[in-house]
């Protein structure tokens, strides 16, 4: 929608776009190091030695829709309980032998809400 604005020179794009952050923007340890990182069923190769048991835990809510108010700027999410919440999800992070042996570790909780609120003002 064009035409916002005082001058009339803004235009308002309306479309969906998700932004996760990626495995490696979850963890410490994988910077400038190739790391795999796998569920922990997937069964272990010879040419690779463990560095890091990650845990995921499903949220207690889901986000199913967005409000946005034009006046206020404001941005209000609609949730709904997470049915399988706490259910944890287990990884194994591999490197090749060859490579550093760097330990691989998830960031904390409050390091990874600050990289999800640093996403938001991007």
């Amino acid at each position: 929608m064009k035409g916002f604005g005082t001058y009339g020179d803004i235009m308002i794009r309306d479309r969906k776009m998700y932004v996760a952050p990626t495995p490696f923007a979850l963890t410490e340890g994988t910077t400038g190091l190739m790391t795999l990182i796998v569920p922990e069923s997937a069964g272990p190769d010879p040419r690779f030695e463990v560095v890091g048991k990650l845990t995921r835990v499903e949220s207690d809510s889901l986000v199913v829709s967005y409000a946005f108010n034009l006046r206020t700027n404001e941005l209000k999410a609609e949730k709904i309980p997470n049915p399988p919440a706490g259910t944890e999800h287990r990884f194994t992070a591999y490197r090749l032998k060859s490579q550093a042996p760097k330990p691989v570790s998830m960031l904390s909780r409050a390091a990874i809400l600050q990289t999800v609120k640093e996403m938001e003002e991007e």
